[in-house]
This record gives structure tokens, C-alpha cells and sequence, in this order.
């Protein structure tokens, strides 16, 4: 696999309860790793994205390539629970200087492969250009079914652009959808009027996008949500972390001036998880150069936790 690297056992630490009892586990005592990509039949995949290419070439704060490691450092202590033995760590794809395009494709060979094995995955971005590469990955492993998009995030990221950015990833999924001529289905829950141009706006509708603005969030995300659902087969969520508040979240490219409590995302997040149709996670934009105290990793981590619980 190109510009893939093993995870180091190292990352996986964290206190050790066992004598107490032995349930007492935490999530690095049950999660398996690898040193080969090799796809199992089932169960989650775990894969890093170690990326910031997008966001610089976006004009945004660099710093989310060291993301991956520092979200499996904050998971790892945490509690397992049912769900959390099904994890694979199956490692991280690596950027070459601003060869963004090459890693973007070997996640989607990544992804498309642990898919088609029988996987689900999840994967630690990275900035938001991870969404064009996971989210071409899962369209190729079902290339004859409904695939929906649900975007948890303050942006729409339909830029056009001379080159890939991550401003970017959904319109070059629309794009991707449409020289393939099936159907681009794509919620962006969270969304900030005051965060994208009436360009972007008109872009959306012209996509036929649904939205739902952060404004109405907690009346409007899931009655919606019951709508799209009821229209796919199948459900990549990619969740940008700057639709959190700049004061739960401010690790990010963008932090948001308003933005969706993590309270209200969780039900959407729980909703999706429990549809039984969720094939593909991903949460990007964490930047750890911007953290304070490890909040907004714990933060990340906590949601990546909670998906996992639900997801089995």
C-alpha cells in the first residue's frame, strides 16, 4: 500500500484496571492493530490521514496532519465498552510534501478495499480534503447503490477551485457522481449562513443539497435527517469539527463564531449510527497546534468513542 505506515504500539498506552476486574478495560487493552494492510470480514478500520496539504492550499491554519496520532492517544484510555472490540487500528496514509492528490487516492484505495473486505471505517483526518478520498472510496465499493453524504459542519465546502483544496471535496463528489450519472445526495447539517458566500449558497441549491442551518439546528436536523435517510442505502458521515463552538472546539482551521454543541450533534450522530445504514466515519480539522489542555482532543475522541459504541 503506498504511503501507508503501521501504527506505532507505542500510541496505544493508557492505565491499566485489570486486577480489579476483568471487564476493567480500557479501549487500547482491546483494539487490535497491524502491521500489514490486510483488510478483515468485518468489524471497524481504523485509518489515519495524516494531511494538512488541503488547508494550506485553502489559506487555513496548518496543523491538522499531526491529528491522527493525538486523537488515537486520547482514545486509547478510555473505557471499552460493546462496539470497541471490533476496532482494527489499520494505520495511516501519509502526504509527500504537497503530493495531496497521490494520498488522497491511496485512502481511497485504503477505504474501497477495507469495504469491500466486509470493514467499516473510520478514519482521522487530516483536514477536509480526507472527504474527497473517503468519500470516492466508499462510491467505488458501492458503485450500484444510494450513497448519502451527511456533513456535520459550519462549511459547505463546494469551492470551486483550480486545484483540490479543503474547500472542495463535495463538489468534486458531485462532480464525481456526476460523470458516473447517479444521483449526488448530500446533507450539510450545521451549516452557517454568515461561513459561505451567497456563491456557495446558490451552489448548494443548485445541487439540490439539503440544509440545515445551525441557527435551526435543534428543531430542524432530525426531521430532516429522517428524510434523507429514508432515501439511501447507504450513509458516509463526515463530521468537520469547527461545527462545534470555538469554546468546546477551538482546534480547529476555523472555529466557529456560533457553531452546534456537541449535545445536540450527538441524537443526529446517534440517529445515523443506529440506521443501520452507516457504512463510513470520518471526523477532520482537529489541529492539535491549537488545542488547550488536550480539550478538543478529548472532545473528538469522546465522539469517535461514542460512534463506535453505537455502530455495533
Amino acid at each position: 500500500m503506498k504511503l501507508w505506515r503501521p501504527t506505532s504500539p507505542d500510541i496505544w498506552q493508557g492505565r491499566d484496571d485489570s486486577l480489579e476486574a476483568r471487564n476493567a478495560l480500557r479501549l487500547y487493552q482491546t483494539l487490535a492493530q497491524t502491521d500489514l494492510f490486510a483488510p478483515k470480514q468485518s468489524g471497524i478500520a481504523l485509518i489515519g490521514f495524516e494531511c494538512d496539504a488541503g488547508v494550506k492550499r485553502n489559506h487555513g491554519r496548518t496543523g491538522a496532519a499531526q491529528a491522527p496520532d493525538v486523537l488515537r492517544k486520547a482514545l486509547a484510555n478510555m473505557a471499552s465498552h460493546s462496539g470497541h472490540d471490533n476496532i482494527t487500528d489499520m494505520g495511516t496514509i501519509t502526504v509527500e510534501g504537497d503530493q495531496l492528490e497521490a494520498a488522497q487516492s491511496a485512502l481511497s484505495d485504503a477505504v474501497q478495499a477495507c469495504q469491500q473486505s466486509g470493514m467499516r471505517t473510520l478514519v482521522f483526518g487530516g483536514g477536509h480534503e480526507t472527504a474527497w478520498a473517503h468519500g470516492r472510496g466508499i462510491l467505488d465499493a458501492f458503485s450500484q447503490e444510494r450513497v448519502l453524504i451527511i456533513n456535520l459542519d459550519a462549511h459547505l465546502d463546494l469551492r470551486k477551485a483550480e486545484h483540490a483544496t479543503s474547500g472542495t471535496p463535495f463538489r468534486q463528489l458531485a462532480l464525481y457522481c456526476e460523470e458516473q450519472n447517479r444521483e449526488f445526495q448530500y446533507a450539510c447539517f450545521g451549516v452557517s449562513r454568515a461561513a459561505n458566500t451567497q456563491a456557495l449558497w446558490d451552489e448548494a441549491t443548485r445541487l439540490h443539497v439539503t440544509l440545515v442551518e445551525d441557527l435551526d439546528f435543534r428543531r430542524e436536523a432530525l426531521p430532516a435527517l429522517e428524510k434523507v435517510l429514508a432515501q439511501a442505502d447507504r450513509v458516509y458521515l463526515t463530521i468537520d469539527l469547527d461545527v462545534l463552538p470555538a469554546g468546546e472546539m477551538p482546534a480547529v482551521s476555523a472555529p466557529a463564531a456560533l457553531g452546534v454543541p456537541a449535545l445536540d450533534l450527538l441524537p443526529v450522530i446517534g440517529e445515523i449510527c443506529r440506521s443501520g445504514k452507516l457504512q463510513a466515519v470520518d471526523l477532520v480539522e482537529f489541529n492539535p497546534t491549537y488545542d488547550r489542555d488536550g480539550q478538543g482532543a478529548r472532545l473528538a475522541a469522546r465522539l469517535a468513542w461514542q460512534i463506535a459504541h453505537w455502530w455495533a
